[in-house]
């Protein structure tokens, strides 16, 4: 299909959780999602829907596995060899955290940590390779972010796994924005500072909304924890960071005109 996300960008979000039928609950009242569950040899995964086209994922942690892990987001990347890109990355000083393993009538995938901490998955598709939606829909998830404490070091990882480049604006704390040569900006990249405390590096992702105020508002009623009020970013939008009633943290943004 032509309306895939281009290999080497991300094509799906996942959102691993302790209360999968709350987490139904929270995200449909808040953007209107749909949901269809599947069945199969990992238990019920469920397929988040956006306008009646699939968008990302969730899915109940259990087992001992999930022992100590909080709920959280997870970002994939498609590419087209998983096995080698895991290889690759373990090369440029990444770390496998599972994987690469077989998906059952689905795909390939494995969970990698970059070199400062940040934690995605990579996707090859077989059957299913990932969204088809336009990033900019209102209630997908449209930009993906890395905070991250080293800058430098993330630039040199992601431009030696993925072939992305890297622009940087000149504001006092430079926003980076990642791209394929040749292609437009898909994610973004800032470096975490002391103002944080002791946040890890992570990747972040915005679900794209028509008024964050109002957003804000919902979620919080809704018992979101709110991490960051909304707040405007001059000439690109407005946005907030908020926690799940779970915990698992995300972002929306409302872009303004020509943002």
């Amino acid at each position: 299909m032509t309306d895939l996300r281009p290999v080497g960008t991300f094509c799906w979000c996942e959102l691993a959780t302790r209360d999968a039928d709350g987490a139904k609950s929270f995200y449909s009242s808040l953007f209107g999602w749909t949901y269809a569950d599947d069945t199969g040899d990992f238990g019920v995964y469920t397929k988040i829907q956006v306008d009646g086209r699939e968008m990302g994922g969730l899915y109940a942690m259990a087992g001992p596995m999930f022992e100590g892990v909080p709920p959280h987001w997870m970002y994939h990347v498609r590419v087209e060899d998983a096995d080698s890109v895991a290889a690759r990355s373990t090369e440029l000083g990444g770390t496998t955290l599972m994987g690469p393993m077989d998906i059952p009538n689905t795909g390939r995938m494995a969970i990698l940590q970059d070199p400062t901490g940040a934690r995605f998955a990579i996707w090859q598709g077989t059957q299913h390779c990932g969204t088809t939606l336009p990033p900019e829909t209102i209630g997908s998830k449209g930009w993906v972010e890395l905070q991250t404490r080293d800058t430098a070091a993330a630039t040199a990882y992601y431009a030696g796994l993925f072939g992305w480049e890297v622009k940087a604006d000149s504001g006092e704390q430079p926003y980076h924005e990642f791209a394929l040569p040749g292609g437009k900006q898909f994610a973004g990249m800032i470096q975490i500072d002391e103002r944080w405390g002791e946040a890890p590096s992570n990747w972040m992702g915005y679900v794209m909304v028509d008024d964050c105020q109002a957003t804000f508002a919902k979620a919080t009623s809704l018992g979101a924890a709110p991490y960051m009020p909304p707040k405007v970013i001059p000439g690109v939008g407005e946005f907030s960071v908020v926690a799940d009633p779970q915990g698992a943290v995300f972002a929306f943004i409302q872009m303004s005109a020509g943002g």
